[in-house]
């Protein structure tokens, strides 16, 4: 049985040299840009902005690493063997590993999300969302990383840079001489803690590091733990189909939506883009609810021939014909020649899903 010893140190700023100053607004930079995106996938996924972003400023350097700027991998997320995206390789902790590559950072942000809703991370939402301390402490128990300090590293981000009031609505990025303020009275403090006490030291044995700033235990086994490894695209895909029954409509597959389910998360487990399943159902910028069809390929550019003509009414969208007829939306919008502002009818209407003929209409 080892001994480990855990050295913690006082959550501050180091005195600011020229460089330090360049890297510290650097990270503001980087805050101010991505803040709105962490708050995003909070309130999505109920994944803590705080979190999110400390992740994302150690992980990618506040976006200076090479794999942000070249992958626009902002956290570090490797490929695993269901990744069907691009691929960056580098040395990690082992030589060439392969990263994922993405079109736009913000698709990285949602895939750290996605990412944290897989089973082995399911115990941090038994958390709640403002606490920093116990996310960041679970987080690399569930595998995420495998550096013992990597709970301290999140949590001196977020405290440094008041990272759990992000998601408030009065937030705003400090101004030059509140961040000179700030530091000075962080080096004071800190030059005080010095005066009054030396950094304590704490001995553990059964393999256990306490943190004495939190109430909460890391828990190291030697060797590391291994992460749990993910399922692959087909496991994930099967998964999804034992709670999801595939039906079809005119040919084409369906499922439909329960309770909690995203077109965002659809698309994760079954390893297919968001945007593709999103224009299969017309729902750009739609939300899912529970019962609705979700067609897992492209709809039909016509409606059934003995359903060239179709009488809707009042209170049916044109949306909701095209999902019940298993047709494009914008198709219908050509057929009909109506304007895209019309979406629920207040009267009984007539409807094309098909060209007719004069003495047909």
């Amino acid at each position: 049985m080892r001994k480990i010893v855990f050295f913690l140190s006082v959550v501050c700023l180091s005195t600011l040299s020229m460089e330090a100053q360049n890297t510290v607004q650097a990270y503001w930079d980087y805050i101010g840009r991505w803040r709105d995106e962490a708050v995003f996938q909070q309130e999505q996924f109920g994944v803590p902005a705080s979190i999110t972003m400390a992740q994302a400023l150690l992980e990618s350097g506040a976006g200076l690493s090479d794999l942000a700027k070249e992958a626009n991998n902002h956290f570090g997320i490797k490929c695993g063997g269901g990744w069907m995206g691009g691929a960056y390789y580098k040395d990690d902790d082992q030589t060439g590993e392969c990263f994922r590559v993405y079109p736009e950072a913000e698709e990285s942000f949602r895939d750290h999300s996605l990412f944290l809703q897989k089973p082995r991370y399911k115990s941090l939402y038994e958390l709640p969302v403002g606490d920093y301390r116990g996310w960041a402490v679970r987080i690399r128990e569930c595998g995420y990383a495998t550096d013992p300090k990597y709970p301290q590293k999140l949590i001196k981000l977020i405290e440094d840079y008041g990272l759990d009031t992000l998601q408030s609505p009065t937030w705003t990025l400090p101004t030059q001489d509140q961040i000179r303020a700030a530091n000075e009275e962080r080096r004071a403090r800190q030059a005080a803690s010095r005066e009054a006490a030396p950094v304590a030291q704490a001995d553990t044995t059964d393999s256990e590091i306490q943190n004495d700033n939190t109430n909460y235990r890391l828990i190291i086994t030697d060797p590391e733990p291994g992460m749990e490894e993910p399922l692959s695209a087909n496991d994930e895909r099967d998964r999804f189909f034992r709670s999801h029954t595939k039906e079809h409509a005119r040919g084409i597959p369906y499922i439909t939506a329960k309770k909690g389910d995203t077109y965002a998360n659809i698309a994760f487990r079954l390893n297919i883009r968001e945007r593709d399943l999103r224009v299969w159902n017309d729902a750009l910028g739609l939300g899912l609810k529970p019962g609705e069809r979700v067609y897992l390929a492209s709809k039909h550019w016509y409606g059934e021939r003995e359903k060239a003509i179709l009488w809707v009414h009042p209170g049916e969208s044109l949306r909701m014909i095209a999902q019940r007829e298993v047709m494009v939306l914008e198709n219908l919008y050509k057929l009909n020649e109506l304007k895209r502002d019309v979406t629920v009818f207040r009267t009984r209407q007539r409807i094309y899903t098909r060209k007719v003929k004069e003495d047909q209409q």
